[in-house]
């Protein structure tokens, strides 16, 4: 490669990756696997960066990649494995700030969003990989529905397939009393 491409790729990457970062985590749900993500995508692109330096839409075409090694990471044999005991919970009856769980005003409290960040974590982590992947690239990368099918490789009707089957999911897994809306509905 080129000086002056390595240049180019060397300042892309700066200004991308912690964005890179953030999309390969709410994927992942998990930071190391994420850097792993990342970073393999990362080597794809540099590999690919002389021919594709100058396309049109560069960060969908490197989301795409980041998307398609997170979906190829989870097909892997060795990513089924899952442990015999299940770890301790240090952290029981905290926040992950160590404020106890019941602190007041659960809501508006570091401990309350804490804990719904938690929740919408572990919500995705139960989500099949096609419509987590929908709902981070649609709702937290806030892409078009045509974006998003570029990104994944299929119809746009599928994303909106998805995207639907994703959310009422999410509305069937939240405990009871709790409501959903999004931007598409109106308010009560």
């Amino acid at each position: 490669m080129k000086a002056g491409d390595q240049d180019a790729f060397r300042e892309y990457v700066v200004a991308r990756n912690a964005a890179l970062l953030r999309t390969a985590y709410l994927l992942s749900g998990d930071w190391h696997r994420a850097e792993d993500v990342v970073s393999t995508a990362l080597v794809k692109l540099y590999t690919a960066w002389p021919k594709i330096r100058e396309v049109e839409h560069l960060d969908a075409y490197v989301r795409r990649i980041v998307v398609r090694v997170w979906l190829d990471e989870r097909r892997r044999p060795w990513r089924r494995e899952a442990p015999a005991d299940p770890l301790p919970d240090p952290d029981a009856g905290r926040d992950g700030f160590g404020v106890p769980a019941d602190a007041a005003d659960p809501d508006r409290s570091v401990a309350g969003l804490t804990a719904r960040r938690a929740d919408l974590h572990r919500l995705l982590a139960r989500m099949p990989a096609r419509q987590r992947a929908v709902l981070v690239l649609r709702f937290y990368d806030d892409l078009s529905v045509e974006q998003t099918a570029g990104i994944l490789g299929c119809s746009e009707g599928a994303v909106k397939t998805l995207t639907n089957r994703a959310l009422d999911s999410i509305r069937r897994l939240l405990p009871a009393g709790v409501t959903t809306r999004t931007q598409y509905e109106e308010a009560p």
